[in-house]
């Protein structure tokens, strides 16, 4: 079997839990993480495999989680629209439709501050669709 042929054969989420793995420092921690907080707030969320990144959808793509040497960054496809009354929003700001978090070594996390992003954006999504 070809490497194409087999890498067919992987699952987004096996995907995923491979780059979480692959991850050895911090980042791998906080994705894993991040992962588990996503999917509880959204349990109708689909684990997808885009442009090398994992990306939560729930009927469009609603978050991404990336990895970088020096941060992870959480971008929100449509975070524009969304309200950020808890000011996570730090990256891309100027962006027409998307906004990100980005999180750095040791940074805080307030979970039920993202939980309510990740809640709000898969809701957009899904109003939009009717």
């Amino acid at each position: 079997m070809n490497t194409a042929e087999s890498n067919d054969s992987i699952t987004p989420s096996q995907r995923i839990t491979d780059y979480v793995t692959g991850l050895a420092d911090w980042r791998g921690a906080l994705l894993a993480r991040l992962r588990a907080l996503i999917l509880e707030v959204a349990p109708g969320m689909i684990e997808e495999w885009k442009w090398e990144t994992p990306v939560f959808a729930a009927k469009g793509n609603v978050v991404a989680v990336a990895a970088f040497k020096d941060h992870m960054k959480l971008n929100f496809f449509k975070g524009a629209a969304l309200a950020d009354p808890h000011g996570l929003f730090n990256a891309g700001l100027d962006a027409k439709t998307s906004r990100a978090i980005d999180i750095h070594a040791g940074d805080a996390i307030d979970a039920p501050a993202i939980q309510d992003l990740v809640r709000a954006a898969a809701a957009l999504n899904t109003a939009g669709s009717k």
